[in-house]
């Protein structure tokens, strides 16, 4: 495992075992997620089908480097059909 100091912004390691991590773990197989290092962090962007799927990506990433500050920019797409008829004009 890459090693992280709080105070130093994190590497490219650090971002590219995040995206292995979350590509290649089972239980969340989830490659639509794009890591992407800041000054003193990372930001994760994308979007996943449940508040819950999205939760379990942060609690993983948050175990796995406890003192990396991430912040999440991952949104919920609707996985359920429209309830309304969509008029076009």
């Amino acid at each position: 495992m890459t090693g992280h100091h709080g105070d130093a912004p994190p590497d490219e390691y650090v971002e590219a075992e995040i995206q292995s991590m979350l590509a290649e773990d089972p239980d969340v197989a989830e490659q639509g997620i794009t890591v992407v290092r800041r000054e003193r962090g990372l930001v994760l962007y994308g979007e996943v089908e449940s508040p819950h799927r999205r939760e379990e990506i942060l609690r993983r990433v948050a175990e796995r480097f406890p003192d990396l500050p991430v912040t999440s920019d991952i949104g919920v797409i609707r996985t359920q059909a429209p309830t309304q008829v969509e008029e076009l004009p």
